[in-house]
């Protein structure tokens, strides 16, 4: 009697009993590519999407593989949602505000001008209706999203000239990321959207008058206080910007229900160390600056009224524009207020008693 005889006319306990096993057909193994918007220099932003694929890969024990891929090897930096889009990868790890250009509403998925905070920015998406929201903006570019990390508040950017007052905005070139050029033009300036691998050189050679990455990690890693002396601070257009993993709907919607809980699990962990990297990092490296000489400067208060003033009116008209935007902003906004009103009694006043101390 052959093998296939005997699993047909005996139950399993027979088949067993006889020392035949069934067959078992071995899930297939996944491949995956991610194409990130960021140099592989930056272990931080890049690390979050190499933290992501091992935990992918390590939870499915070895059979769903992701290769991360940095800025520009697959395709250039600014070119990955077109790339999931598409589906010439199935995923990509980069900043939402890049592609304001696309539709306003994609800067709501990671920071605005006076917008969230990073915790209230995760708490909007999680406990809030930020990821809701969001995925049904993205699903017109055929593709899902989960957070995929966050920087915290971030410094206010590098110049070859102090920034005294409003006036020396005006007609300042600046590389600046996201919905934030737009209140910068606003005020005069002139915002220029360039990757990281390139502002070094456009700061150096004077092709820009500032620009701003991130913080003292990052930017110190980048050289920046090499080429511009000046460092201000705070970046009011980033309080809390979220990094996003986008993932090409079709490729997502074929994974298994335990794949898809992997893919959770993996970036909700990337998420939190990204920003616990920047904390642990960011105090030693901004000491280091400081002592090579970086004049650390809070924005003049003009200059920070004028740029709140500009952000609410870019608000207002851009949602009398873009029902989509509008949509998204109205429950954000609601979110920002009441959460301030709630860390304006506890985490405000904490902090402000701790900064004061001498420890």
């Amino acid at each position: 009697m052959d093998r296939r005889s005997i699993v047909k006319n005996a139950g399993m306990a027979g088949v067993l009993a006889a020392g035949v096993a069934p067959a078992v057909h071995a899930q297939a193994a996944i491949r995956w590519r991610l194409a990130s918007s960021f140099p592989k220099s930056l272990d931080t932003i890049f690390g979050a999407a190499e933290s992501f694929a091992k935990k992918v890969s390590d939870m499915s024990g070895g059979k769903f593989v992701i290769s991360t891929h940095a800025a520009p090897e697959l395709m250039p930096a600014f070119g990955v949602v077109d790339g999931v889009q598409n589906g010439t990868v199935e995923m990509a790890h980069t900043a939402p505000y890049y592609f304001h250009g696309k539709d306003e509403t994609f800067a709501l998925g990671c920071a605005i001008p006076f917008g969230l905070n990073s915790r209230q920015m995760t708490a909007w998406m999680y406990e809030g209706n930020g990821l809701k929201l969001m995925r049904e903006f993205y699903a017109k570019y055929n593709i899902v999203n989960f957070p995929g990390g966050n920087t915290g508040a971030q410094m206010g950017g590098w110049y070859r000239k102090e920034v005294k007052s409003v006036n020396d905005i005006k007609g300042l070139k600046m590389r600046i990321g996201g919905f934030a050029g737009r209140v910068l033009e606003r005020m005069g300036g002139v915002p220029q959207n360039i990757p990281a691998g390139e502002i070094y050189q456009a700061l150096e050679k004077g092709t820009i008058d500032a620009a701003e990455w991130v913080g003292p990690y990052d930017d110190q890693k980048l050289g920046f206080n090499k080429v511009a002396s000046f460092y201000h601070y705070p970046g009011w257009w980033e309080g809390g910007p979220q990094l996003d993993f986008f993932i090409n709907d079709k490729a997502y919607a074929a994974l298994s229900a335990e794949n898809k809980a992997i893919v959770e699990c993996a970036a909700a962990f990337a998420h939190t160390e990204m920003q616990a990297k920047y904390d642990a990092k960011n105090p030693l490296a901004l000491k280091q600056l400081v002592g090579a000489k970086t004049k650390v400067l809070p924005f003049p208060k003009d200059v920070m009224d004028l740029a709140f003033k500009e952000s609410m009116e870019l608000y207002a008209d851009v949602s009398a524009k873009n029902p989509g935007f509008k949509k998204v902003y109205d429950d954000y906004a609601i979110f920002r207020r009441d959460a301030n009103l709630w860390f304006r009694f506890t985490e405000m006043r904490f902090d402000q008693f701790m900064q004061a101390q001498k420890l």
